[in-house]
């Protein structure tokens, strides 16, 4: 990454993602939790079921205030630091945005309080209700999202209009069903409750192993065990879904997480470990799996995939149609009227006009992409070779960590059916020391989308080098040391506030108290009761 203007734009906007990633998974997973184990004390009125689900409900209500306050800030930054950004792509990027705030975010929000305050107040059934409305909420939050980020990774629905020079929405309910939004919503719910489930089972293992709060344990390691299980196989499902989606739609991508340097015959096969060598264009002691890649790719065993070289070569016949896109679009431009157009002109730009993003490429080397050379025009095809060794290795931790929570899910889901839970210690140990890891896999599946797309901020329609803010880098640098410092200081105050509430434990219910014992004192004091006889 360039360390200038765009580059900070990227890496402040990066920083805030990346925190504020953080907190969503484990709010989305333990939303679902809690509504299932206050479900089961609806059910049974056992009142652990309903110890559990406040207790965990704390925790999820620090996380859910911490992911609030980090999700604001990002949105500014769009008008802040993409304001070309914004101003090209406001009218279909800004509508799945507001509906999330006027929806969803209210949704959750309303009854997040009463979830809190109403257990008193409300009936079990209404308080379970409201409960199952806050997971609901949380997950359309964050359908609406990924929503907006699937657009920008696949811009259906939507025609650039040459007379306001921004993209305009023609189908909506084209951006509504964008499969690759829809893929990506899916898949990350499905890491967000496997998240949640490795959060409360290692919690729990904690306590087991410090023999505080058993039963609460035990049955909490039986639900998370369950639902991660679950889970954990969805995403395996979904990414493979994602897969085959980034081969319709992205397949520089594709091809980079691959190290794919030259097109595979079908049916291509997996690299399973290599070490990328982009200056060379060639992966060095390269491991294949046979077929796996066609499978993930193009669902089909005769099929092939493009590799990176000629993806460039496309990109470079994209970039001379661009070309006539933008000089076209410059005559529009200059007639001013669509009445004094010509039918050749117009013919022209609707010929190309799906290549103009691809024209923008050349704003880095040249002003008036008309004037490119053919060495710029070949210079702008390598840019959309995204970084290859960073996506590689992130997508190979991302894929063998969802393999270990596969293996880690169920052997606790095993032993929770035998009721041996607490029988090896050593278990309970990898569990409490695997807490961290859903966010690592997390944040290394964000790396993956996000990276991958470079250098689009809009997948072949607008590139992220024209897309900055033109601020200064110092402003830039001043910022982005402020959210470092504020953020370090939010993150002290989570883990603060997560440790003391899991040092404290759960609260007892007034049916759960132990009775106290009498003091000589008390005794002394009591007054004496007759029979009347």
């Amino acid at each position: 990454m360039d360390i200038d203007i765009v580059g900070l734009s990227r890496l402040q906007f990066a920083i805030t993602a990346l925190y504020h990633f953080l907190f969503v998974p484990l709010t989305l997973g333990l939303s679902m939790l809690i509504a299932i184990m206050e479900t089961v004390y609806v059910m049974t009125r056992r009142v652990i079921w309903r110890q559990m689900t406040k207790f965990w409900g704390t925790l999820f209500g620090i996380n859910f205030v911490m992911g609030v306050a980090t999700g604001v800030v990002m949105e500014f930054q769009f008008g802040m630091n993409w304001s070309y950004y914004s101003h090209y792509v406001g009218d279909i990027f800004g509508a799945p945005l507001a509906i999330e705030g006027l929806m969803a975010f209210f949704l959750e929000a309303t009854f997040v309080g009463l979830f809190f305050f109403g257990w008193d107040k409300l009936s079990p059934v209404k308080h379970l209700i409201v409960t199952w409305l806050t997971a609901l909420g949380t997950n359309f939050s964050a359908l609406w999202i990924l929503i907006a980020n699937g657009w920008m990774q696949n811009p259906v629905g939507a025609v650039f209009n040459p007379q306001t020079m921004r993209m305009e929405v023609n189908d909506f309910g084209a951006v509504l069903t964008n499969p690759v939004a829809q893929a990506k919503f899916v898949h990350t719910v499905s890491a967000g409750y496997v998240c949640a489930a490795i959060f409360v089972l290692g919690i729990s293992a904690w306590y087991l192993l410090k023999g505080r709060h058993v039963q609460l344990a035990k049955r909490s390691m039986t639900v998370a065990a369950a639902f991660g299980l679950a889970g954990a196989l969805s995403v395996v499902v979904l990414g493979d879904e994602s897969g085959y989606l980034s081969g319709e739609h992205q397949k520089m991508k594709l091809a980079a997480i691959e190290a794919m340097w030259e097109t595979e015959p079908a049916p291509a096969s997996f690299t399973a470990i290599g070490f990328p060598d982009q200056e060379a264009r060639e992966t060095h002691y390269a491991v294949h799996i046979p077929w796996v890649m066609g499978l993930i790719g193009t669902r089909s065993l005769d099929t092939e995939l493009q590799g990176i070289n000629d993806l460039v070569k496309h990109a470079e016949v994209l970039i001379r149609d661009g070309i006539k896109a933008y000089d076209a679009l410059e005559k529009i431009r200059e007639a001013g009227s669509t009445t004094t157009i010509s039918p050749e002109l117009k013919e022209q730009f609707e010929a190309n006009g799906n290549a103009l993003g691809y024209a923008l490429l050349l704003k880095r080397y040249v002003d008036d992409p008309r004037q490119a050379t053919d060495a710029q025009i070949a210079k702008a095809a390598s840019d959309t070779i995204p970084q290859v060794a960073p996506l590689f290795w992130t997508f190979r931790i991302m894929v063998a960590l969802g393999m270990f929570f596969i293996v880690l899910t169920a052997v606790f889901f095993y032993l929770a059916s035998r009721h041996q839970l607490d029988k090896y210690r050593w278990l309970l140990w990898v569990a409490v020391w695997s807490i961290p890891l859903p966010w690592v896999a997390i944040e290394c599946g964000w790396f993956v989308a996000e990276f991958g797309r470079q250098p689009w901020i809009i997948e072949g329609v607008l590139p992220t080098a024209v897309a900055a803010s033109n601020l200064g880098v110092t402003t830039l640098l001043i910022t982005i040391l402020g959210f470092v410092a504020i953020y370090s200081v939010l993150f002290v105050i989570e883990m603060k506030l997560m440790f003391k509430a899991i040092k404290k434990g759960p609260e007892l219910e007034p049916e759960q108290q132990e009775p106290q014992p009498l003091s000589y004192a008390s005794v002394a004091t009591a007054q004496p009761t007759y029979s009347g006889k």
